[in-house]
């Protein structure tokens, strides 16, 4: 079963786009199909240009479409990646949120899972808040949330964040390390993992081989798990 993950996704600087591209990869090694959308900038050019590392992923990001409303109705599942600001989503990507109202309203966004990532200057900039901010719009879709987790040991070597990955960007602007990339796609690959066992019409928690294995129940379940 091919399940489409859309991976959304806010970036100043590139750190979180760095991110987003791991997520990607990992649900796509899944056997996801995934859209990799940047949300629109807000920010004037004048605010961009004081600072060299925004102007140049803001250049280099072109190639990445911009995400709309379509890509949140095609997709089964859902990644958000946002910078935290003040312990909350950045603005760009909370304008895009706010334009979900008729999916919302029309009921398709339930029950989709959702997983959502980010990074932050300090250790201590609000990660796991940002994180949480998010879940809040999450419970009012009546999406399935799916954290990391202490599900797997990558998490713990990149910080140990059970909310969604994280980085700390520090001062010096570097790039999520490899650990903190190899959660990223952990947390892309689980995301993916768990929406085909959803549609499926097994548990999430099943392993994959056990799904694969189970007894049919019926007829009309044998058909749809072809």
């Amino acid at each position: 079963m091919t399940v489409k993950v859309a991976v959304i996704y806010y970036s100043a600087t590139g750190t979180v786009h760095t991110l987003a591209q791991a997520v990607a990869e990992g649900a796509t090694s899944a056997g996801a199909g995934v859209r990799l959308r940047r949300v629109a900038e807000l920010a004037p050019d004048s605010a961009i240009d004081e600072n060299p590392r925004w102007r140049r992923h803001a250049d280099a990001a072109t190639s990445i479409p911009v995400a709309s409303i379509e890509d949140l109705a095609w997709a089964d599942a859902f990644a958000f990646g946002t910078p935290t600001r003040f312990g909350a989503p950045a603005a760009q990507l909370k304008q895009f949120i706010d334009q979900t109202s008729g999916l919302w309203h029309g009921g398709k966004l339930a029950d989709k899972p959702v997983t959502a990532f980010t990074s932050a200057f300090n250790r201590h900039g609000g990660s796991e808040a940002t994180i949480l901010s998010l879940a809040n719009v999450f419970y009012h879709w009546g999406a399935l949330i799916v954290p990391p987790g202490y599900t797997d040991p990558v998490v713990y070597a990149a910080g140990g964040n059970p909310y969604g990955t994280s980085f700390v960007a520090g001062p010096t602007g570097a790039g999520p390390d490899a650990a903190t990339l190899e959660a990223a796609r952990y947390q892309g690959r689980r995301l993916a993992q768990v929406t085909i066992r959803l549609l499926a019409g097994g548990r999430a928690t099943d392993s994959a081989a056990e799904h694969e294995n189970a007894p049919a129940a019926g007829a009309a379940e044998t058909s749809q798990a072809a």
